[in-house]
């Protein structure tokens, strides 16, 4: 290291993170580097083993990085700011905020723990201030601001999560557990294929909204002007380029009218619609409601999605917009009271004045929770308290006014989900403990396995019984208490003393009402002003809605009792606000069933890996929405729907759940397992609704582990087969039946059964919790607005993404006959054994739609690379919904205006016993390829998953490689991601390393393997596992023979290369498939392809 750094000048870089596979544990070698760096003259350093110390390589590597390139800012800021003051403040102590919501000593404040102070100081403002330790009601924390929502919740203790993702950088360090929506007042209002739609864009400050006198676009903001909801008079004139005019309502209104004549036109145009014609004051509140409905997403999946009532809980607004939106908010969660803070505009500078000092320190652990380790455990805990303790006094902090808080960060064994736990009775103040669960010895801290198996039956519902429970780390959290400020009492008055300075006309859901305004520091203790209201305040403007009551407390907070949303009948009619709204409810639907899949589930493939997708069905099987999950597997789930709705008919009834991974039926491939669950309502006599889930099981048996075979010929090598089975039958879970079938791959020559029953049940439980989940969530939303509503209204978001589709045809059509003369795309490609894929897209440019037309595409083949159909209609919706170049729901109706030909007994319409799991895996992504080089979109991808499954008859593991994307017309592909058809993640290095039997040994950049052009394809990787005991690989991959084509003069990417380094020198080339058995010290060597480049390189047009 000294030499290579010896010869570069350190000008260019001050800071350095050494990340070390296994450093959390191991941190020796990570020193010795950072005191090289250190020699060599790196300003500072950052050790990932000192930053954070938790297992996973790659959030603590991103951590170590992010603590790097900030702690060095802060500390020069923190130097400046103290020598603004005379000796430095060198005896004044200078406290900063946290991510956890601690306060710590700037001598100590580092980078990578600052990320979410801000937020954190409004958690602990809400939480000091708004919950009450005699009626413990829980409390939801809206903080809204200009350019996004962070929502949280308290209920007597902060909830901290360790790993988090911000601007796309994982964070691993405790913070408080706060989620973010982009919805705030400055964020961007559209109007696209007649939905309604908020954000993510943000005007940001500047230019910031339209009436902000800056040329800026419409915004959220603006719709609160317009309405009367925020008045002009009441604000500071610092607007404009001069920075010295008022906010500007004509301006806003002006913008208002010219989009209110497009969604008028849009409106004319459609037949069935109830709105032909909206007013101005009509669009702005459909916003405002489309705003408020984004809001609560957030805020049920923080609730809803773990278990907890949202309707039992106080809503805490705050922010500088919190105010505005507080009372529609709560009305839409079913909840009956608000506390703004008379502070709610700078709450989460407040809060930082309330906050108390924490000292935390955290060691790895990696033992078992046993009564013989117990002992070793408490001492360590006792250990890292003396040293929090200790530094809290060094501040001047005295022992009684020190709280200490032991955490162990616990799993089950063989699982990676694991829990930060405190010891149960700590928590309830008392000193016996309570008995163990497994009659094993209790901590002298506390029952931690009790709280452990508490807390996992709350998150997960299900505790697994005969596992081991592992601590992964150790962390003790020092407290020390700090005096909060007296808070002044306001004079008391009159309950209707109040007096307005003003009366206003402001628009509220369907009509104009007179509205008082009142002067917040007017008012006194008692006052209460019955909505419609608003009480102007210098930080905030609070919106007091019709059927509201606001009370003013003693201190100057607002107490408002919310009136509770009573059902809602809604016209059948088509709505474009309504439109919108049930687009988001449906989507969040979606989105709680998959958090309560990954949480549920027990694999490393569907936990960590993501590998799985839910979504909603209507009565006919028709996808309506789903969650951002895999692409592969969305459009193949209506299949599956639809084909057992075909097969049972009416022999459907409550508490059914179906099973199914046949391609016959709906399958993409075997180890994807769908779980299909019918909504029956009331007394309805069919379902209503379907909810469903596929995730991909490590293994499911058959001639090879990790049922991912490459050597297969017929379906039944690949594993075993569900066509329609029913797996949960009137209630009753059939396990015995259910065990039967994952074995029976056993009774076939040369097969096995699963290789791993036990999380195979363990998955299939966690998939029917999901669908629970989502009948759960559909039956509320029917009891609110009425059945006949609801599946009109999902009717209408399948017809909305329709028009978006055919809009999009309509353009192309019109663009390839003026180009071609024609509106009619060919493109081909072939496979590695030469099978060609060739598409024939005929456009319609009147009506808006399409033939897709694979005739010519290559028979099906003696191996596992036919692709069912339900797979090649998953890649047409994805491509389609890719090309419409905006947020749209991904259902049944993106397909409506397109007919699909595939030709029979074909590699894109195989036999009912074909051999199919590289279709799934390799197949759709050509699929994909081909059909955007048919509309020009993009040069080929890596065109492949690169799919690698190694076990024996004990374990099974599956992972898939990223490599190139490829570039487009304005657009360089990027390097060593997943492409397209699937987009799951990579196993953890020390996750794989701690739970199989290989060691990583490279994992990089390949550089220069993407194409050149005007635009460059992404570069692959290189990956290379060593092996430690004999073990069966199976390699499955393309693109080794023909190399991802470059378009419009951009060259193609590079081929990938399987090579297995034998431990005796021997190498050998595995080709694009390959099922082999391996030996200890064996090494597999994967180099991923590239992106193909766009356009001509700089190179080639001067060569020209």
């Amino acid at each position: 290291m000294s030499f290579w750094w010896g010869s570069v000048p350190l000008s260019w870089a001050s800071s350095m993170c050494p990340a070390l596979l296994h450093s959390y544990t191991f941190k020796e070698h990570e020193l010795l580097v950072g005191q090289c760096a250190t020699k060599l003259g790196f300003q500072h350093v950052s050790l990932s083993s000192d930053v954070m110390p938790m297992v996973r390589i790659v959030p603590r590597g991103f951590t170590a990085c992010v603590d790097a390139y900030l702690t060095p800012c802060i500390k020069n800021y923190v130097k400046s700011f103290a020598c603004g003051f005379q000796d430095n403040i060198k005896d004044v102590t200078v406290l900063f905020m946290q991510s956890d919501g601690g306060l710590t000593p700037m001598e100590t404040f580092s980078g990578s723990r600052s990320i979410l102070s801000g937020p954190a100081g409004g958690v602990v403002g809400y939480a000091k201030t708004s919950y009450s330790a005699e009626h413990q009601v829980p409390v939801i924390g809206f903080d809204m601001g200009g350019t996004s929502t962070d929502v949280s919740r308290y209920d007597g203790h902060f909830d901290h999560t360790f790993e988090t993702t911000t601007a796309g950088v994982t964070i691993q360090a405790p913070q408080l557990d706060i989620s973010t929506v982009a919805a705030g007042g400055g964020s961007m209002l559209f109007f696209r294929s007649g939905l309604f739609v908020v954000g993510p864009e943000s005007a940001g400050a500047h230019p910031g909204p339209v009436c902000y006198r800056k040329g800026g676009p419409l915004t959220v903001t603006d719709a609160n002007v317009c309405l009367g909801r925020l008045l002009p008079d009441h604000f500071p004139k610092i607007f404009g380029p001069s920075e010295k005019e008022p906010l500007d309502k004509e301006a806003a209104i002006a913008a208002f009218r010219r989009l209110t004549h497009e969604v008028n036109s849009f409106l004319k145009s459609q037949p069935g619609s109830a709105n032909k014609h909206m007013t101005l004051e009509q669009v702005a509140m459909g916003f405002i409601n489309v705003a408020n409905e984004s809001m609560c997403r957030p805020i049920r999946a923080l609730t809803q999605g773990k278990g907890f009532d949202v309707s039992t809980h106080l809503l805490a607004c705050f922010g500088g917009a919190g105010a505005q939106h507080a009372c529609a908010i709560a009305r839409a969660l079913g909840m009956t009271k608000v506390l703004i803070h008379r502070y709610a505009g700078i709450l989460s500078a407040y809060g930082m004045a309330l906050a108390d000092v924490v000292e935390e320190a955290q060691e790895p652990c990696s033992m078992t929770y046993t009564a013989g380790n117990i002992p070793a455990i408490d001492a360590r805990i006792k250990a890292l308290s003396m040293k929090c303790t200790d530094a809290l006094r060094h501040q001047g902090f005295e022992m009684q006014n020190i709280i200490v808080e032991p955490f162990l960060h616990m799993r089950y064994d063989r699982t990676d989900c694991a829990l930060m736990c405190p010891p149960e009775f700590m928590k309830s103040g008392t000193n016996t403990s309570p008995a163990s669960t497994t009659g094993q010895a209790v901590s002298t801290f506390g029952n931690f396995e009790m709280s452990f198996m508490s807390r996992y039956k709350r998150e997960f519902g299900f505790v697994l019984q005969g596992r081991n429970i592992i601590v992964d780390d150790i962390r003790v959290r020092a407290v020390g208490r700090t005096c909060l400020p007296e808070s002044e009492c306001l004079d008391p008055g009159e309950e209707k003393s109040a007096q307005p300075i003003q009366t206003v006309q402001c628009y509220f859901e369907d009509s104009y009402h007179q509205t008082p305004v009142f002067l917040l520091k007017n008012l006194l203790a008692g006052n209460v002003i019955n909505g419609p209201a608003i009480i102007i305040d210098d930080n905030c403007t609070i919106v007091v809605e019709p059927a509201c009551c606001a009370q003013i407390l003693k201190h100057g907070d607002i107490s408002i009792e919310v009136s509770k949303s009573k059902e809602e009948k809604i016209g059948l009619e088509l709505d474009a606000v309504r439109l919108s709204l049930f687009s988001h409810r449906f989507m969040s639907i979606a989105e709680q069933m998959g958090k309560i899949l990954q949480r549920t589930s027990i694999s490393t493939n569907i936990k960590e890996r993501l590998d799985f997708s839910c979504a909603l069905f209507g009565p006919d099987g028709g996808l309506v929405c789903n969650a951002p999950h895999i692409p592969v597997h969305l459009g193949a789930m209506q299949e599956a729907v639809q084909y057992q709705m075909t097969m049972l008919g009416d022999n459907l009834v409550p508490g059914d759940v179906l099973l199914s991974n046949h391609p016959q039926a709906g399958g993409s491939h075997l180890p994807d397992l769908t779980v299909i669950t019918p909504v029956f309502y009331k007394d309805q006599p069919r379902p209503v609704f379907f909810v469903a889930n596929r995730g991909h099981h490590a293994d499911i048996g058959g001639i090879a582990p990790g049922s991912m075979p490459a050597n297969s010929h017929t379906i039944l090598e690949e594993g075993a087969t569900f066509v329609s089975f029913k797996v949960v039958q009137a209630g009753v879970f059939q396990q015995e039946a259910l065990t039967k079938a994952l074995n029976a791959p056993a009774l076939l020559p040369n097969s096995s059964g699963t290789r791993n029953l036990r999380d195979n049940l363990a998955d299939i439980q966690a998939q029917i919790a999901a669908n629970q989940k989502g009948i759960t969530l559909v039956k509320e939303l029917i009891d609110y607005y009425g059945l006949e509503a609801v599946q009109a209204y999902m009717g209408y978001v399948q017809d909305n993404a329709e028009v978006a589709i055919k809009d999009l045809l309509r353009c192309v059509a019109n663009s390839a006959i003026s180009k071609l003369g024609k509106a009619e795309l060919h493109a081909w490609d072939r496979m590695d054994d030469g099978s060609r894929i060739s598409l024939t897209v005929r456009l319609n440019e009147k009506e808006g739609t399409a033939v897709f037309d694979f005739s010519g595409t290559g028979r099906e083949v003696h191996g596992n690379l036919n692709a069912p159909r339900a797979v090649t209609l998953s890649a047409i919706l994805y491509c389609l919904r890719c090309m419409v170049g905006h947020d749209l729901p991904l259902n049944q109706g993106c397909l409506a205006p397109v007919k699909v030909v595939l030709p029979r007994n074909s590699l894109l319409n195989p036999s009912a016993d074909a051999a199919v799991v590289g279709g799934n895996v390799l197949t759709s992504q050509r699929v994909v390829d081909v059909v955007f080089h048919a509309f020009n979109t993009c040069a080929a991808s890596q065109g492949c998953m690169n799919n690698i499954t190694f076990g024996d008859e004990t374990l099974g593991y599956y992972e898939t490689i990223g490599g190139g994307a490829g570039a487009g017309p304005h657009w360089h592909g990027r390097s060593g991601i997943h492409t397209h058809m699937t987009n799951t993640r990579i196993t953890d290095p020390e996750i794989l390393e701690r739970r199989y039997p290989v060691i990583l040994q490279r994992y990089h950049l390949n550089p220069g393997t993407g194409g050149q052009g005007k635009f460059t394809g992404g570069d692959g990787v290189v990956r290379e596992l060593l092996f430690r005991k004999p073990l069966h690989l199976s390699v499955l991959t393309e693109r080794r023979v023909f190399a991802p084509y470059g378009l419009q003069g951009g060259h193609p990417g590079s081929c990938g290369i399987n090579l297995l380094y034998f431990k005796s020198g021997r190498i050998v080339n595995l080709g694009s498939k390959a099922s082999v058995n391996i030996s200890p010290g064996d090494i597999l060597h994967v180099e991923t392809p590239g992106g193909g480049g766009y356009g001509p390189s700089p190179k080639d047009e001067k060569s020209s």
